[in-house]
């Protein structure tokens, strides 16, 4: 895909963003379009956020990783995207719908905090876990500007990982302490319990799903930075939410987290 195309559909989605509106599939008008080009359009709309609005890059996301989300979206391999200081909300949060998000959808989710540098490829589990602070209770609010949310690979990848916004609890625990496959996640909404899942839910361990995101982005020669924070993937389904619901999770031993939607 030439350097113009990259650039146009990369504008269209930051515009689309910015208008809460959706636009078609990029992979129906571009039908030749590749992974490694909807990277380069989703870093056109994040260089866009960085330049425009003066937002921080604060960490990474992994999408797309447990079956169940596979299925409910019809993408079968996960996506990739970079978080902004923006889309952080704290634990108990009220998030604005109108003129913040379009088609949101929450996913409950293990969050890793890093305490050093990570740059793949190469870089295993164990590496991961040397390197995390801290895991997270956390909400992901993903939204997508794709229209219905009617996307293949591409589209998610160009759309920023069909980023939103997320929540992160208030307790922070050391992952060494804590079994991570075995980790059971459990989400209510509205006060009424919802789903659950485990942490093997995402690539059979959390620390797979972050290690294949190090060595995914790697191949692009973006590092992962201390400090930085790393969603590693929904543990159950995808649950729609509007103006008025309540969410919370908790993840045993862990602690939890919760928002509710304005």
């Amino acid at each position: 895909m030439d350097q113009d195309t990259i650039a146009r559909l990369g504008d269209e989605l930051y515009n689309a963003l910015r208008a809460q509106t959706t636009l078609a599939p990029l992979t129906e008008r571009e039908p030749g379009i590749t992974i490694e080009d909807a990277y380069h359009i989703s870093l056109r709309m994040v260089n866009a956020r960085v330049e425009r609005d003066g937002e921080r890059i604060v960490g990474k996301k992994i999408g797309v990783t447990s079956k169940p989300v596979q299925e409910m979206l019809g993408v079968f391999q996960p996506d990739f995207g970079f978080l902004t200081d923006a889309m952080e909300y704290p634990d108990g949060a009220d998030i604005p719908v109108a003129g913040n998000l379009i088609q949101p959808r929450a996913e409950g989710e293990i969050a890793f905090r890093l305490r050093g540098d990570l740059a793949g490829p190469g870089v295993t589990e164990q590496d991961v876990l040397d390197a995390t602070a801290t895991i997270v209770p956390c909400f992901e609010i993903v939204d997508s500007r794709i229209h219905d949310w009617k996307i293949k690979i591409q589209d998610t990848v160009a759309d920023n990982a069909s980023c939103g916004v997320y929540v992160l609890g208030r307790h922070e625990v050391d992952p060494r302490d804590f079994d991570l496959p075995n980790l059971k996640m459990r989400i209510y909404k509205n006060g009424e319990f919802h789903s659950e899942g485990l942490g093997s839910a995402v690539q059979g361990n959390p620390l797979t799903a972050v290690a294949w995101l190090a060595n995914t982005l790697g191949e692009f020669g973006i590092p992962f930075k201390a400090g930085e924070v790393i969603l590693s993937g929904s543990l159950a389904p995808l649950i729609p939410v509007v103006a008025g619901d309540e969410m919370s999770l908790e993840i045993e031993g862990v602690g939890g987290c919760s928002c509710r939607f304005a």
